[in-house]
């Protein structure tokens, strides 16, 4: 099993802008006043052909799929929350939140994969559970520890425990759940997605502890971090705001790892946290200031790792 992959699927936005049916319960989203949405999403577009551009340089291998015109998907460049894969051939599909994400969900992202010459064996479906208003955002959602089999989830309005423990009875991992919450004018409201406070690599983990007010669970938390080995580098929840747990280990050329991040992450982070991330590897960031203003979603969100076998 390995913790990371040298193959990204992404999408590339063709209708970019603020989501208002995310908006409710995703609190970094903020309206761009005064630019048009034909502007807005050549920005993001721009945004992210260079982060693709650093991806390469490093020697990730990214696929990209360009959005389409129709439907109209605005959040579609983050695909990591409607679909997964992993090293046994098996790929997730996951029930979302907002109506105009189901729209994001695409049979062709599967024959992309296939034409390159990676294996499907069996596609697991969570999506009908939408009916009954049950969502379980993929990895989005969770944070998966894909060596020790253990998935992190904290509980919001898009991850739903039963299901959450439904899929880690199917794909074999040992679930741990958790509530994290941030304040918002004063309130303490739960964060959306378990990765915009988390982020598992091979041999550390970023984590904002702040944001687990249980004792208990943030105590278990940290157990299962340190009993794997992992290097615990806490970060504050000013920095989660600009998108510093929103974080992916990916593999380059010659099986070298990075961790990738946005610039505002990076910038976001102190002389000492830097040089704890950068004793387990260098790190790739790239400005992703439109889509993470009107998204809501960074670095992580846009990669949806291929773990599947060729």
């Amino acid at each position: 099993m390995q913790q990371t992959t040298n193959t990204i699927l992404m999408v590339r936005p063709a209708n970019f802008r603020m989501n208002e049916q995310t908006a409710v319960n995703n609190y970094y989203q903020q309206e761009l006043s005064g630019m048009l949405p034909a502007s807005i999403n050549a920005k993001a577009q721009q945004e992210f052909d260079v982060f693709v551009e650093k991806l390469r340089a490093v020697g990730v291998e990214v696929v990209v799929i360009e959005d389409t015109k129709e439907p109209n998907t605005p959040d579609a460049l983050f695909p990591n929350n409607w679909i997964s894969f992993h090293e046994n051939g098996d790929v997730g599909i996951y029930p979302m939140f907002a109506e105009n994400r189901r729209l994001e969900r695409r049979e062709d992202a599967l024959e992309i994969l296939e034409e390159k010459g990676f294996t499907i064996e069996n596609v697991v479906d969570y999506s009908e559970a939408e009916e009954e208003e049950i969502f379980l955002e993929g990895t989005g959602s969770m944070v998966l520890d894909r060596v020790h089999r253990k998935a992190y989830c904290a509980l919001s309005p898009r991850a739903d425990e039963e299901l959450f423990i439904e899929f880690c009875e199917d794909f074999e991992y040992t679930p741990l759940v958790f509530t994290a919450n941030q304040t918002v004018e004063g309130n303490r409201e739960e964060i959306y997605h378990t990765n915009v406070m988390m982020c598992v690599a091979e041999t550390f983990a970023v984590v904002c502890l702040d944001a687990i007010d249980d004792k208990k669970e943030k105590k278990n938390v940290l157990k299962h971090l340190k009993t794997d080995g992992k290097e615990v580098i806490a970060i504050s929840e000013k920095q989660v705001n600009q998108f510093a747990g929103n974080m992916l280990q990916v593999k380059g050329a010659d099986n070298k790892v990075y961790l990738v991040m946005s610039s505002s992450a990076y910038n976001s982070l102190s002389k000492e946290q830097l040089n704890k991330i950068e004793k387990h590897n260098p790190i790739v960031h790239s400005s992703l200031e439109t889509i993470e203003t009107c998204g809501g979603g960074s670095a992580r969100c846009m990669m949806a790792e291929v773990f599947l076998p060729r």
